[in-house]
C-alpha cells in the first residue's frame, strides 16, 4: 500500500487506505467486537460497495474510515493525511467538511430550510460567499434534476426528490471521497435507480472514491467493486465492470 495517497487523485489512485480495524462495543459486562481487523481501501473514480447483512458491520466500517467513530486499533490514511485517527478532533472535523460528502438513507435535511438553502449551508461553512455558494448549489441541485424545486421544503419533496437534496448538498462540495449509507433503501425501483446513476456520475464524472454501504443486491450492478462483510470481517472482494445501463427492478 502506498504510504498516503494525493487529494486530487486520478482515478485508479488510492483515496483511502485502512488497516487493522478493529471496533468494540461494550454490551452489559462484555464487549462486542464489531470490527475484526479489518483491511479496506478505495480508489478515486470507483464505486465501491460494501455489502452484508444488518449488524455484519458494515456502517461501523464507514464511521471509522470517515472518522466518525474511533476504533480501539487500526489507522486510516486518506487522501494527504497519514494516520486520520492521530489528529486532533477538530482537525478530522476539518478534514471531513473539506473533502468527504455524506449521503444517509434518512435524509437528514433541515424541515426549515429550502431545497437551495439545505445546499448553501455546509458550503458556506466551507468559507465560500453567499453568491458563490447560492451559485454552486444551484449548479449542484440542477445536476439531480431538481432545479426547478430550489425553493421547495422537504414537506413538499417526495422521499426520492429529498435523497437526491441530499446527494446535491454532497456533491456541491466536490468531495473526494464520497459516503452512502443505505442510500436506497427507502425508494421505489424508478427513485433507487435515479439515486444509483448519481452515484455512479460522481465516480465517474466527478472522480470521488465512492463507498456506498448496502445490503441491497439490485446495486450491484453499477459497482467496480464489491466487497462483501459479515461478522465483522471481509469475506470477499471482487472487481468487477460496471454497467450505467442497467435497470434497478423494485423490491
Amino acid at each position: 500500500m502506498n504510504s498516503h495517497t494525493k487529494v486530487h487523485g486520478k482515478h485508479g489512485d488510492f483515496a483511502i487506505e485502512a488497516t487493522g480495524l478493529v471496533k468494540r462495543f461494550k454490551s452489559a459486562k462484555t464487549f462486542i467486537e464489531v470490527l475484526k481487523g479489518v483491511d479496506f481501501d478505495a480508489r478515486h473514480g470507483d464505486l465501491t460497495m460494501v455489502m452484508g447483512p444488518s449488524g455484519s458491520g458494515k456502517s461501523t466500517l464507514i464511521a471509522a474510515l470517515s472518522g466518525l467513530l474511533r476504533p480501539e486499533e487500526g489507522r486510516v490514511d486518506a487522501l494527504d493525511v497519514d494516520d486520520l485517527w492521530a489528529l486532533s478532533a477538530s482537525r478530522i472535523d476539518r478534514f471531513r467538511l473539506d473533502h468527504c460528502g455524506f449521503i444517509f438513507q434518512g435524509f437528514n435535511l433541515f424541515p426549515a430550510l429550502t431545497a437551495l438553502q439545505q445546499v448553501t449551508t455546509v458550503l458556506k461553512y466551507q468559507g465560500l460567499t453567499p453568491a458563490r455558494a447560492k451559485a454552486r448549489a444551484t449548479e449542484a441541485l440542477e445536476e439531480v434534476g431538481l432545479g426547478h424545486r430550489l425553493n421547495q421544503r422537504p414537506s413538499e419533496l417526495s422521499g426520492g426528490e429529498k435523497q437526491r437534496v441530499a446527494i446535491a448538498r454532497a456533491l456541491a462540495k466536490d468531495p473526494r471521497i464520497l459516503f452512502a449509507d443505505e442510500p436506497t433503501s427507502a425508494l421505489d425501483g424508478e427513485n433507487g435507480q435515479v439515486v444509483i446513476r448519481l452515484l455512479r456520475r460522481a465516480a465517474t464524472e466527478h472522480g470521488a472514491a465512492v463507498i456506498c454501504v448496502t445490503h441491497d443486491p439490485r446495486l450491484e450492478a453499477w459497482a467496480d467493486r464489491v466487497i462483501q462483510i459479515e461478522d465483522g470481517k471481509i469475506i470477499a472482494d471482487e472487481r468487477r465492470t460496471p454497467n450505467p445501463d442497467a435497470a434497478l427492478a423494485s423490491h
